[in-house]
């Protein structure tokens, strides 16, 4: 049975009272729409169709990411990186939207908004509506949650156009400056800043991405008890894919853990570092050597090119790398056209 009241000039609010449901009240700018609401109500409730929305009246975006951040994203591999890209959402004008309010609408504008945001990249923007519908997914499975359907679902993503094949530059001869390795190497070992303050973790990081063609999840994630220097070997519990992996280490890759190591067994990481403070230590160190446009993921593609010119079977090249079909490892195998024509004579 519904009621309606007046609550001021300019609302009433329904309320219905059925015996087996959950009492419900809503406010609305007349009592058309109030009788209205609560007609539709009650009649699902005799159909057996009725499913409370109360929660979504009452929780906003904000509310849920909140929630999922603190309940769900610590249990993610790559958990930091997700939080702090939630938080960052959680700030965001669209995050004070009631859920039972959010429409796809809702969800294109602030795609479009973003990507007018200097510096946001189209494979930023998937990544962010990627993870609300996840958010909102689990928020419909897990928390009562009740919408007609995922507001992300069906949205037109933007078209990333992410395929790299930047490499560092070769040194050219007769010139009197250093090469974009070297540079970069050698501003690994400051921290940017011009106090004497130096990062000593950064620069093993960057050399063993090289040598070895590591995802820079993997190397921070790298335990001690996963090197086995002997055998030549490291093992990758989990990857990106899901499945573990055995890194094959060259001399050089060795030489670097080697170091390390020292005299003593080490145990725990063998970075013991944030994925947040080596991105920004990485930042200061691509200003710091004046390298254009240059991501820690293209030291993938440097370590890849480097190791196929040593590894002429493709399923060994595979293997090391950790990729699963050849059309993914095409995307990191750059070599350059005079090497080639080195060996063709």
């Amino acid at each position: 049975m519904a009621s309606f009241y007046r609550r001021g000039d300019y609302q009433w609010e329904a309320k219905i009272r059925k015996v087996g449901f959950p009492q419900l009240a809503k406010t609305f700018e007349t009592k058309a729409d109030a009788v209205a609401w609560a007609a539709e109500v009650e009649t699902d409730m005799r159909r057996g169709t009725f499913v409370s929305r109360a929660e979504a009246e009452r929780k906003t975006l904000g509310d849920l990411i909140g929630q999922y951040v603190q309940d769900v994203s610590p249990l993610h591999r790559g958990a930091e990186s997700e939080i702090a890209r939630l938080k960052a959402m959680a700030r965001r004008k669209i995050a004070g939207t009631a859920m039972a309010n959010l429409r796809p609408i809702d969800i294109g504008r602030y795609r479009d908004e973003r990507l007018k945001v200097d510096g946001v990249l189209p494979a930023t923007v998937v990544r962010e509506m990627g993870l609300l519908q996840r958010v909102i997914a689990h928020a419909m499975q897990e928390w009562e949650i009740s919408l007609p359907r995922n507001p992300v679902q069906g949205v037109v993503r933007p078209k990333v156009k992410n395929a790299r094949d930047r490499r560092f530059k070769p040194e050219v001869k007769g010139r009197a400056h250093q090469s974009e390795e070297a540079r970069l190497l050698a501003a690994c070992t400051a921290d940017g800043r011009e106090r004497s303050c130096r990062v000593t973790w950064l620069k093993p990081i960057v050399e063993l991405a090289i040598a070895t063609a590591m995802r820079q999840g993997e190397i921070l994630a790298l335990e001690w008890r996963h090197v086995h220097l002997e055998g030549r070997y490291a093992h990758l519990p989990e990857t990106k894919n899901g499945e573990s992996r055995d890194v094959p280490l060259s001399t050089r890759a060795i030489a670097i853990l080697a170091a390390l190591k020292g005299d003593g067994e080490p145990t725990g990481r063998v970075f013991d570092v944030s994925a947040n403070a080596c991105k920004l230590a990485w930042a200061r160190a691509v200003k710091r050597a004046k390298l254009e446009d240059f991501h820690f993921h293209d030291l993938r593609h440097e370590g890849t090119s480097r190791i196929a010119e040593k590894l002429s079977n493709v399923l060994e090249l595979s293997s090391v790398t950790g990729h699963k079909d050849l059309q993914m490892l095409k995307r990191y195998y750059h070599p350059r056209p005079g090497d080639i024509a080195g060996k063709l004579g």
